[in-house]
């Protein structure tokens, strides 16, 4: 009920009979009714209260949230512009809504051409750029809705007019959105390349390397006209790791530059070249009348490697072989072209380097009898199916045998004796010299433990012994194992050992010595630097190669320079055993020209171990015996 009509109700409640207002009366109705709506009134009073209370409460929550909002607004404006890849977000009418800083600097946009709302279509217009043709998939023209099928991922690749390449990888959204990151992949794409080129050329040259010119031979096989023949030419330098050795890798390299850029210049750029290996090259020639250009090419890498090289006031000289197969007549498969190669140049190596060979099967024939007789070696490694036979060191000053060298000797259960100088070549080609000159060592100085303290024994060391297996250990434990004296062991070394790697080799040398063990220089002066090798190293013995024995009779030469390295022996300190003795007029004169020792048939031929004392009771060998010696022809 309102006020008004309440207070005019109790007004005619308090009327008295005579018309007139009893104030008092009415006091009471107006105080009786305030008090009847009283308890409402602080009800009222109460839930304002609440109300102002609930409204500043949510007030300050409405505060805190729209603060944390810009808060978090502000820390999502700082991650977005601090994003390492560039980030797009374009609706479904392909319309800009959201962009990162990353994404403006990728593509050289200002703010304003990233406002929200620009088509896609004018933000590729103002891309300084092009996109690349096969960056994932056919390009959509501007304009044209992309698939709605959620998730899908379409990869976009451009390249910029400053040279970066921008990809972009997009994800589109079910409702035709989409959403992108962009990343500068520039460095990483030339990496890639690079990595790619490595994988298919020489650091060093520059030039394929063997996994690229295979690829390039199979094409070339591949489409070879049936009238066409195909050149594969196998190049190695002779003898190049001495100049490793001796100039150092870095000149090395260098020279080979230089080989790979004469190589280049003489094969043209019709020819495809390409290096194997180390010192190994190949050339592939097309589409050429053979074997007639590849011979005429063969001729003029040649002569062009044959001029000297230089590094630095050293002047180097090298030669090649090359081995020759042509596609069809030797082969039409890359393996086999390779392979048939391959074996020409090991016959070339094989006949004296510095020149070429085409293949032929009957080099694939004796390929084929090497491959059987290196099966045949391995086994007689494991069964050691090798004797040694020893062939006398006789003193000319005391008249008798000081001593034997160790010669090893294969007896295969079918081929028969099989010549050192057949089996001992391959066992250095295919490593297995190492484990038969071990054998040799321990079984030489157990023979030699059964025989008189003052008979020393020698062993022929090769040069792959020093570099591929530990030589002093070896020597060592033979030595221990047979109970030897150091001082009873000779080894006998070529001028090679100290040629192929001199830096390796003395310190070996020099701890062998130390042992007490002899080290004798084997063939001397058949090496084109024997007399600078005396120097590098105080031999006990050098031996006079056969070839200076033969006619030290007759031939006036050949006795100067016996004299003259006798002469050196002596000089230095060193003992001198003259090789290739064969007759008692070689024997007078050595004794005559005062040679420490002498090794030939004239005092023994080599004999198995069961007949060393028989050749220890022999009776000397003296002038007496012997027709006197004739006189030079001078």
């Amino acid at each position: 009920m309102k006020a008004e009509t309440l207070f005019w109700q109790q007004c005619t409640q308090a009327v008295k009979g005579d018309g007139s207002i009893d104030a008092e009366h009415l006091m009471e109705l107006v105080i009786a009714t305030y008090r009847s709506h009283e308890s409402e009134y602080d009800e009222i009073e109460h839930s304002a209260e609440t109300l102002l209370n609930e409204n500043r409460n949510l007030k300050n929550t409405i505060n805190s949230a729209t603060q944390a909002l810009a808060e978090q607004r502000e820390l999502f404006e700082i991650v977005l512009n601090n994003l390492p890849l560039g980030l797009s977000v374009f609706d479904a009418d392909q319309c800009l809504t959201l962009s990162n800083l990353r994404f403006r600097q990728l593509f050289d946009f200002t703010e304003k051409d990233v406002a929200p709302g620009t088509a896609i279509a004018e933000l590729i217009s103002k891309t300084r750029g092009t996109e690349q043709a096969d960056s994932g998939g056919r390009r959509k023209k501007e304009g044209q809705q992309p698939s709605s099928k959620a998730g899908r991922i379409r990869r976009r690749e451009w390249l910029m007019d400053d040279g970066r390449i921008i990809q972009s990888v997009v994800t589109i959204l079910a409702d035709g959105s989409n959403i992108a990151i962009h990343a500068d992949v520039t460095e990483d794409r030339k990496a890639a390349e690079r990595i790619t080129y490595l994988a298919h050329h020489d650091p060093l040259t520059g030039l394929p390397n063997r996994i690229r010119f295979r690829e390039q031979l199979d094409t070339a096989l591949a489409e070879r006209r049936e009238d066409e023949q195909i050149a594969l030419v196998h190049l190695n330098l002779d003898r190049f790791k001495s100049i490793n050795n001796t100039l150092g890798v870095s000149a090395g390299d260098k020279i080979l530059q230089q080989v790979a850029e004469r190589i280049r210049a003489s094969a043209g750029s019709e020819n495809i070249l390409a290096r194997l290996g180390s010192d190994e090259f190949a050339i592939l020639q097309t589409r050429r009348q053979q074997p007639w250009n590849i011979t005429a090419l063969a001729d003029q890498i040649r002569r062009e490697l044959s001029e000297p090289f230089f590094r630095g006031d050293k002047q180097v000289e090298l030669s090649v072989s090359m081995g020759i197969s042509i596609a069809p007549d030797d082969a039409v498969e890359t393996d086999k072209l390779l392979r048939n190669a391959a074996v020409a140049l090991s016959h070339a190596k094989a006949d004296g380097r510095r020149h070429e060979r085409f293949f032929t099967g009957e080099m694939d024939e004796k390929m084929q009898a090497r491959h059987a007789l290196e099966a045949d070696l391995h086994a007689a490694v494991q069964k050691e199916e090798f004797e040694l036979h020893y062939q006398p060191l006789y003193d000319l000053t005391q008249h008798r045998i000081c001593g034997f060298e160790a010669l090893i000797r294969w007896n295969h259960p079918v081929r028969g004796r099989v010549s050192p100088m057949e089996f001992i070549p391959l066992a250095e080609e295919v490593g297995l010299v190492v484990d038969i000159g071990r054998w040799v060592l321990r079984r030489a100085c157990y023979d030699a433990a059964q025989w008189p303290e003052d008979i020393k024994i020698a062993v022929n060391v090769s040069a792959i012994q020093f570099s591929s297996s530990d030589l002093p250990r070896d020597v060592n434990e033979a030595l221990a194992a047979a109970e030897l004296s150091p001082s009873r062991l000779e080894l006998e070394i070529t001028e090679s050992v100290l040629m192929e790697n001199l830096d390796e080799a003395l310190p070996i040398l020099h701890a062998l010595k130390e042992r007490g063990i002899r080290i004798s220089m084997d063939d001397f002066g058949t090496g084109y630097s024997s007399l600078s090798y005396l120097s590098s190293f105080p031999f006990d013995k050098i031996k006079i190669d056969k070839s200076f024995v033969n006619d030290i009779v007759e031939n006036r030469e050949a006795h100067a320079i016996m004299r003259a390295i006798i002469l050196l022996g002596d000089a230095l300190g060193m003992r001198v055993t003259a090789e290739g003795v064969e007759a008692a007029e070689q024997m007078a004169l050595l004794e005559r020209e005062a040679c420490d020792e002498i090794q030939g048939y004239y005092i023994s031929p080599p004999k198995p171990f069961c007949d060393v004392a028989h050749m220890l009771s022999m009776p000397p060998k003296k002038n007496g015996s012997v027709t006197p010696p004739v006189k030079p022809r001078y």
